[in-house]
């Protein structure tokens, strides 16, 4: 399990790219057959991928849990959201089998014990791209299409910002401890996500970009409002945003990518929205 500690913003002013990519990128999540699982100390969030081709993998495979979480499974005391992004898969929960086509999610329960993920044809596998948060109590586990999705349109063309929310585990759609999760689709011709952006002092976040046509990038915006910093990620990374830090990007072309939150407040709108002229 990677490891990844808080930093202060104080820091981050003064950090290379290098450091920065270090600090909160995640630029490999699928690997056949493995858990790729990288634990964040902002507000305990780990984010994880499973692209199972000829095997059935369990959520745990090549994970100490007592020692990376003490605990001994790893959703004894935490909930996960997961989306495939991949070809058909399923996911086995204590002996609840789901099927996932692609941009289906599934949310599983504080207290499930036994998760397994595996790919209906390994030629054309499932990725699995998920995040865990701290959870004090169950709810039910439950697979949301994306035709049960609260759909939120944003933006203009005008501003090349014309989006939908679709709005997956969130408090409109199912009950959960403290995770939020969905993805924002952005129309051809637009390029720019959460624009004007926001920080929330409240929820960190975690942005996962996919459906980046080959050869393309996102340049993603992170930092206070008044020291931004930007990290130049590719199609199937993620990144770690602190509650200081805003979250925003612009492609090269439109692209699709997937939010997850975590902390105090679950209200979507909760955030302190920023005119792009005070940035810096």
């Amino acid at each position: 399990m990677d490891v990844r500690y808080s930093a202060s913003p104080n820091d981050v002013k003064r950090y290379t790219t290098e450091e920065l990519r270090k600090e909160f990128l995640i630029e490999e999540l699928y690997k056949p057959n493995t858990v790729i699982a990288v634990y964040s100390h902002v507000d305990r969030m780990v984010t994880f991928g499973c692209m199972p081709t000829t095997e059935r993998v369990s959520l745990d495979k090549g994970i100490d849990c007592w020692k990376s979480f003490g605990t001994k499974f790893i959703l004894e005391r935490r909930e996960i959201g997961i989306f495939n992004i991949g070809g058909k898969g399923k996911i086995e929960a204590d002996g609840e089998t789901f099927s996932l086509d692609y941009k289906d999610c599934l949310y599983i329960t504080k207290g499930t014990k036994d998760v397994h993920f595996s790919s209906d044809d390994a030629s054309k596998p499932a990725k699995f791209y998920m995040v865990s948060a701290p959870a004090h109590c169950s709810y039910k586990t439950r697979l949301i299409s994306i035709k049960d999705a609260a759909k939120r349109p944003l933006g203009a063309m005008e501003t090349s910002n014309k989006r939908t929310i679709y709005q997956f585990i969130h408090p409109d759609v199912l009950p959960t401890c403290q995770l939020s999760m969905g993805l924002t689709a952005l129309e051809p011709g637009s390029v720019w996500n959460s624009m004007p952006c926001h920080t929330h002092e409240r929820r960190m976040e975690i942005y996962m970009y996919f459906e980046v046509p080959k050869d393309n990038v996102v340049i993603h915006f992170m930092g206070e409002p008044t020291q931004m910093r930007n990290v130049v990620m590719q199609n199937e990374q993620a990144i770690i945003g602190p509650s200081w830090s805003i979250h925003c990007g612009a492609g090269t072309s439109n692209y699709t990518f997937i939010w997850a939150m975590g902390g105090e407040n679950q209200a979507f709108d909760d955030m302190d929205n920023l005119v792009p002229t005070q940035l810096r």
